[in-house]
């Protein structure tokens, strides 16, 4: 099961890369991938027939009920099959339908493989919260794969429709999964299923809001609307997605807990009425539209609601007959869309009012559609027909056992099947009919590998029920886990029960819907008549509209742009907090023993003395440094409370932000700015002590009030044997608590991402940094001489490929051989101006660099068992960097570091993420610790943990941002910062032009006066 998870996980991300194979072989190979999956899942089939289950156990967390649960009964063995069997017939298809031009083709394949991925892990998990990832994955992958068309604004709305709905309903499933969950006290279907759990109001609650998951997935009422919209998605897609597999996953979940719940009131009948409901409100639909596509779309709505009508009634009948109708449908409307699909492209048209004629020039298209359609609209032989007799049986036989929604049930699928026969013949109809006054349309030559799929969909519809006995039985293993009605008379699948009144019911829908269909003039113009109402696609534009309304309503109230404003607020909202739940909870007895030394208390006092000295500094630089002093007395508290690794840490933090903030300063005012400010001091130093006296209280009363020993003081014990290492600090960062390291660390590249957005003018990295520009060679603001303008007129010329002017071509070379003999302390020195140089600072930044490098190695390879770690390596390391830039300027940052930032984060982050997982593919728990402990010849003793590959990439992150930190803060504001400053110096590329062709640079002085550009006059010289 991992495997195949994993294959479909790789293949998926290889389709774009596979795209260069000859034709579209890349979709045979994406079906290759699903059809293993199909093979594999049919080997299971007799342990599924015999009522066993294959299982698949893997601990993550099962503390919290997180765990890689997986497991195949019968019920979960149909959808598979139909997922991966019907997947790889789709991508077959695919093969054909496409273009080779097609733009994001690639993408395309990747993302439709993907999903078969995703929904065959959505049937297969037992975990309930692991059912939901994929469930969730199956609401965005459909998205990306509606959307597919991105030029298309029908397609981009239609996407974000279906995500919208779809995600809602699974954010509601997900509040019920855990009520459900904290219930049974079990979060795997196999325990809650069976466990008897009494029914409650909450358990109700949570039914319902797992029901509203399922209802918007399967696009019941009134959460349809989306479905015929996602028709704006390529045709395979619709076929797959819409008619075989992600629209089943509500009715998958549906059958799944009805054998527990299916008792639970308001539980069957929410479903009955919702299903009975959408298979009318489709029908109706169906029969307005002119397009295939979307006649096929409204029917979909209609036997969905079908399906969840039967799935919901409950019992033993009702269920097998629900899974029969599972497949029925997944065979015979896949079929359909396909050919719908073949018709668009060989005619050019979906449009029923212009298709003439088509039935006698594809003969074969013909045929195989129309099986389908019959199937569909439950005619005899066909396995439609086989389920929908089921379903009409288990609803005569719970009326005749007193069961009143037996009725209910009956006459609404009843109608419903009306509809079905009318919109069904309408297809076929409209699709391949000759039409009187209709020019008969121009049609290619049928081509074998299209008809190939809906081919093979068709057969099995064919076939299934002449082997109806064999699927009974695989379906009775999922049947047989609910209450029969009659225990002594089981239903059974059979392609003839005789006469009986299932056969006169299908008898009479078919008769009335021929009718339906015969007299469709004039119940068109009774339709045209009918007002929409209620129109759910309206609700859903007006809450969009209403949700934009209030939320700028309420941006406007409450974001005035005063910084101030939100931090009392926020502050004020924390104070009432805490003096509300001590005011309703009371304090308790807690012990408030407080041990203290006199060190402390004088660092105490510094501490004090610093903070309220940076509320009255007037410079900005001046608070800056005195907020680090409050962060190095905070290391200072850590180390003699015996805590090196944090003391280390806090002081190497420190350091790296008053760095980070030296590099904003320079942007700013050296003073405060003094605002008007509606707040009043004394109300300001009420806040400041409220928060603090909130927090202190908050701190000892939690603290004191501790019932139970702290998981902490078991640490020492499990750094050393679950992480084999001395130092509990760095074991819990990357072992222990690996977890919190790891979203710590995505928030850390967040973070980065982030500030490089709003800070770069243009791609990320050094690669904009390098590029030659016109601005003063000199750097920091230094004014251009002659030789920087004749260094930028040669410049432009070897940017643009023109020849060099004689005058400077030797003097550009002498230049450049001059700069490469000159020696100097660091590589980028000379690129400053050099009243900014310091040779001091380059000589000892030269001399300690390397050697702080080597300290950040010793820290991130000893930190296992000394203090240290790879959180304060990579900050040793970046502060060298540091040094570097502040000696040398952005050229010596560039030179110290040629790698981007995104790729050290990115890495970093592959490495941490792969030292947790990896272990999985051998059978232990994420973030297991493995370790090598012995003595080597000529070596010595060597300890090696892979915990430490999670510590470099730890380490490379840390670097990563501290690189992204000063190339965004430092390099790239002071490109801004020169370009400001010397725009009105910059000689426009008319007047290099000019200068070029004249051979000299005189012409390009007076601007070296003007400071400015004036744009060239017609017919006179350019100033």
């Amino acid at each position: 099961m991992v495997a195949l998870l994993a294959l479909f996980g790789v293949a998926s991300c290889a389709m774009p890369a596979l795209k260069r194979l000859p034709g579209n072989a890349m979709f045979y190979v994406a079906a290759a991938v699903s059809a293993a999956a199909a093979i594999w899942t049919a080997t299971l089939a007799p342990t599924v027939l015999h009522g066993g289950a294959w299982e698949l156990q893997i601990p993550w967390l099962p503390m919290l009920g997180l765990d890689l649960n997986f497991r195949i009964d019968a019920l979960s063995w149909v959808l598979a099959m139909i997922v991966t069997a019907i997947g790889a017939l789709v991508l077959i298809y695919c093969a054909s339908y496409f273009d080779r031009d097609e733009p994001g083709l690639g993408r395309f394949a990747g993302i439709l493989l993907g999903f078969a991925g995703v929904m065959f892990g959505l049937v297969t998990a037992d975990n309930i919260y692991l059912m939901f990832v994929f469930w969730e994955g199956t609401s965005i992958l459909s998205y990306l794969l509606i959307g597919h068309y991105t030029g298309r604004r029908a397609s981009r709305a239609a996407a974000m429709q279906a995500l919208l709905v779809t995600t809602f309903g699974g954010l509601a499933m997900l509040v019920g999964l855990v009520i459900v969950h904290s219930i049974s006290g079990s979060a795997n279907f196999s325990e809650i299923i069976g466990a008897g759990i009494p029914t409650s109001g909450l358990l109700i609650t949570a039914l319902m809001l797992i029901l509203l998951g399922a209802m918007t997935k399967s696009a019941l009422v009134p959460f349809h609307f989306w479905l015929p919209g996602a028709m704006a998605a390529p045709t395979p897609v619709s076929a797959y997605l819409h008619a075989a597999s992600m629209v089943k996953a509500g009715i998958y979940l549906v059958l799944r807990l009805l054998p527990e719940f299916g008792d639970v009131p308001g539980f069957r009948e929410v479903l009955i009425v919702a299903g009975v409901w959408t298979m009318l409100v489709g029908g109706w639909r169906s029969l307005r539209q002119f397009d295939l596509k979307l006649i096929l779309a409204y029917g979909t709505v209609s036997q969905l609601g079908f399906m969840t009508a039967i799935a919901g009634f409950g019992g033993r009948d009702a269920g097998l007959a629900a899974l029969a109708m599972v497949i029925g449908h997944a065979l015979f409307k896949a079929a359909l869309f396909l050919s719908v699909g073949i018709i668009d492209h060989r005619t050019g048209t979906r449009d029923i009012r212009k298709l003439s004629g088509l039935g006698r020039q594809a003969p074969v298209l013909a045929t195989i559609a129309t099986i389908a359609a019959a199937s569909m609209a439950g005619i005899p032989p066909l396995w439609g027909f086989v389920a929908k007799e089921g379903v009409f049986s288990a609803f005569i036989s719970a009326f005749e056992h007193g069961d009143a929604w037996g009725l209910v049930a009956l006459i609404g699928t009843a109608m419903g099947s009306i509809l079905t026969f009318a919109y069904t013949a309408r297809f076929v109809h409209g699709a391949f009919a000759k039409k009187p006054g209709v020019e008969e349309v121009e049609h290619t030559k049928e081509h074998a590998d299209e008809l190939i799929a809906p081919g093979l969909l068709v057969v099995a519809t064919i076939v299934f029920p002449f082997i109806a006995s064999g699927i009974d039985q695989l379906l009775a293993a999922y049947a047989d886990t609910m209450p029969a009605i009659d225990p002594a008379h089981p239903y059974h699948l059979a392609i003839w029960h005789g006469f009986e009144p299932a056969l006169g019911i299908s008898a009479i829908t078919i008769l009335i819907g021929l009718a339906l269909f015969y007299f469709r003039a004039p119940i068109a113009k009774l339709q045209a008549r009918v007002p929409d109402i209620i129109e759910s696609s309206r609700g859903y534009w007006l809450a969009l509209r209403v949700t934009d309304a209030v939320a700028a309503r309420i941006t406007a109230s409450t974001q005035r742009g005063s910084l101030p404003m939100y931090l009392a607020t926020t502050f004020v909202v924390f104070i009432g907090v805490v003096i509300g739940a001590f005011a309703f909870r009371g304090m308790g007895d807690p012990d408030l023993t407080i041990a203290w030394s006199w060190p402390q208390i004088a660092i105490l006092i510094v501490i004090v003395i610093a903070a309220f000295a940076t509320t009255r500094s007037a410079k900005r630089f001046q608070g800056v440094i005195l907020v680090g002093i409050t962060g190095y007395a905070q290391a200072a508290i850590f180390a003699i409370s015996g805590a090196p690794d944090l003391a280390t840490t806090q002081a190497l933090i420190e350091t790296l932000s008053l760095i980070v903030f030296v590099l904003v300063l320079r942007r700013l005012p050296a003073r405060h700015a003094k605002l008007q400010n509606n707040i009043r001091p004394w109300v300001r130093w009420a806040i400041g002590f409220g928060v603090a006296f909130a927090i202190a209280a908050v701190v000892l009363i939690s603290m004191g009030a501790r019932v139970a020993t702290p998981d902490g003081t078991s640490f020492a014990e499990l750094a050393l044997e679950g992480g084999h290492g001395s130092n509990i600090v760095n074991v819990t960062l990357v072992d222990i608590r690996g977890w919190d390291t790891m979203g710590e660390l995505s928030v850390l590249i967040a973070a980065a991402t982030g500030v490089a957005s709003l800070v770069y003018l243009n791609a990320r990295g050094s690669k904009h940094q390098q590029t030659t520009s016109l601005a003063p060679r000199g750097g920091f603001f230094r004014r251009p001489d002659r030789t920087t303008i004749r260094e930028s007129i040669v410049a432009s010329a070897k940017r643009r490929n023109r020849a060099i002017p004689r005058e400077l071509r030797e003097r550009d070379s002498k230049g450049a051989q001059g700069r490469s003999d000159h020696n100097v302390w660091l590589l980028a020195g000379h690129s400053l101006a050099p009243e900014h140089r310091s040779i001091v600072v380059e000589v000892v930044v030269r001399l300690l660099f390397h050697a702080m490098i080597i300290v950040s190695l010793f820290l991130l390879f000893s930190g296992h068992n000394d203090p240290g770690g790879g959180f304060a390596g990579g900050v040793v390391a970046a502060l060298a960097l540091a040094a570097r830039y502040m000696a040398g300027g952005r050229h010596e940052l560039n030179e110290a570091v040629r790698v981007d930032a995104g790729t050290l984060l990115g890495v970093g982050m592959i490495l941490a993420a792969g030292s947790a997982l990896v272990p999985m593919f051998f059978g232990h728990a994420p973030l297991t610790s493995f370790w090598v402990d012995q003595e080597v010849e000529w070596v010595g003793h060597v300890i090696f943990v892979t915990s430490t590959i999670f510590d470099i990439g730890v380490y490379l992150i840390v670097i990563g941002l501290a690189v992204d930190v000063l190339r965004s803060l430092g390099s790239e504001l002071d490109i801004q910062a020169e370009e400001q400053r010397s725009g009105r110096l910059r000689v426009s590329e008319e007047v290099l032009d000019e200068a070029e062709v004249r051979g000299h640079i005189e012409t390009a002085k007076p601007v070296t006066k003007q400071m400015q550009v004036l744009p060239k006059r017609e017919g006179k010289e350019p100033k």
